[in-house]
């Protein structure tokens, strides 16, 4: 079974007319592995189709291209290695191999994620980025991103994909230009070592040219302390950042734009609460870590066969609490969408929940399709209770 998937794959990567992108990644429980993930996809070099190895660890990513017998030869040797997951892409379907810790390859299909006709074999298939990788930045160097050459450093890669998709996807909400009153407030809830505070701060108000003051609130006040260093020495006099947790923080003018990256559990609830009290125009949030209402879900009848699987039954709940949250954020008067954050290259938690300030709050018809989704789960999610606490749950 393990020799099959290998030759499957193998046999998909190998079709020069439909292969798209390799990627393999996680490690087997026991097993050591010197690279966090491989990438693998097609190139054009000197008008000779090649296959680009692309090596990923904490510290570093080397990137490799080979062609023909030796590509072959090097495709063989990444399937040898013991990664967990699999994910092949291709223009007619998508791929995905799980491996179990005794061994089992537990093979899926499905159509293609993105509709492409056929594959980009350009060498450099950089995206256009808000905050490029191929120009001096004084900031991303001062923050530690970039080196005095204005490289991008190898350990900070994933960091910098995630603040330039962050602000991409705040870009494209087609909202920063229609702010009336100027400055534009910005809180970031949970901003931790802030670098998509800086980030945000240095887009909008230096490279946008929107005035922007910037409140950071996170409850680890060494991180509190370093961050305002850090926005003194940035020059930064409209940064600020202050010790509290998120629930309890007080703005002084009622932000704008609250933004909330990573934040874990309940905390992600408590910055949209923030956001949907203070009435802000623009909410981003990328929650992280789920459980709270893993604690409250039952075994519903149609479901008892996802119950059976504790990983299958985490990602319910997950699905069903971004699902409730999004649901509530309607049914306060946002516009809302789910997207895709970063790609899985950069981190699993890559769901954004995005919501633009449109309509007033208590649509029946949107409160209906709340109370069914969280009547056929059993559950009364943590943002239904602190809107209701502060008194803004619509009646």
């Amino acid at each position: 079974m393990t020799q099959d998937y290998r030759e499957s794959i193998k046999e998909l990567v190998l079709n020069e007319e439909t292969f798209l992108r390799l990627m393999l990644k996680g490690q087997l429980r026991g097993q050591e592995i010197s690279w966090r993930r491989v990438v693998v996809r097609p190139v054009l070099i000197k008008h000779k189709r090649h296959l680009q190895f692309s090596y990923f660890d904490a510290k570093q990513d080397i990137t490799k291209n080979y062609r023909g017998k030796e590509a072959e030869e090097k495709l063989a040797e990444v399937l040898t290695l013991p990664f967990s997951s699999i994910a092949v892409q291709s223009t007619i379907e998508d791929v995905h191999v799980q491996i179990s810790k005794d061994g089992k390859a537990i093979f899926s299909r499905s159509k293609p994620a993105k509709t492409v006709e056929q594959p980009n074999l350009s060498h450099d298939a950089r995206k256009k980025l808000l905050l490029p990788a191929d120009r001096p930045d004084t900031f991303l160097q001062a923050i530690g991103i970039m080196n005095e050459q204005g490289k991008v450093l190898a350990s900070m890669q994933d960091k910098f994909a995630q603040i330039n998709e962050f602000l991409k996807l705040l870009e494209h909400t087609g909202e920063l230009a229609h702010f009336e009153k100027r400055p534009v407030h910005v809180l970031d809830c949970g901003c931790g070592s802030a670098y998509l505070s800086f980030a945000t701060y240095h887009y909008l108000n230096d490279v946008k040219g929107i005035p922007v003051q910037l409140t950071g609130v996170d409850t680890n006040g060494q991180l509190i302390e370093k961050s305002n260093l850090h926005s003194r020495e940035l020059g930064f006099e409209q940064v600020c950042f202050e010790k509290a947790a998120i629930i309890d923080y007080e703005p002084v003018v009622p932000p704008d734009i609250v933004l909330a990256l990573h934040t874990c559990d309940t905390a992600t609830d408590e910055a949209l609460v923030q956001g949907i009290v203070s009435q802000a125009h623009l909410i981003l949030c990328v929650p992280c870590c789920h459980h709270e209402l893993h604690e409250q879900m039952r075994a519903v009848a149609a479901f008892r066969s996802v119950w059976q699987h504790g990983i299958l039954k985490k990602r319910m709940a997950d699905i069903v609490t971004d699902a409730l949250r999004a649901q509530v954020l309607r049914l306060m008067g946002y516009k809302t969408d789910v997207v895709e954050f970063v790609s899985s290259e950069h981190t699993d938690r890559n769901l954004m929940i995005r919501a633009v300030r449109r309509a007033k709050a208590g649509d029946e018809r949107m409160m209906e399709e709340y109370r069914e989704l969280k009547e056929f789960w059993g559950v009364v999610p943590y943002l239904e209770r602190l809107l209701r606490e502060k008194g803004c749950w619509p009646s």
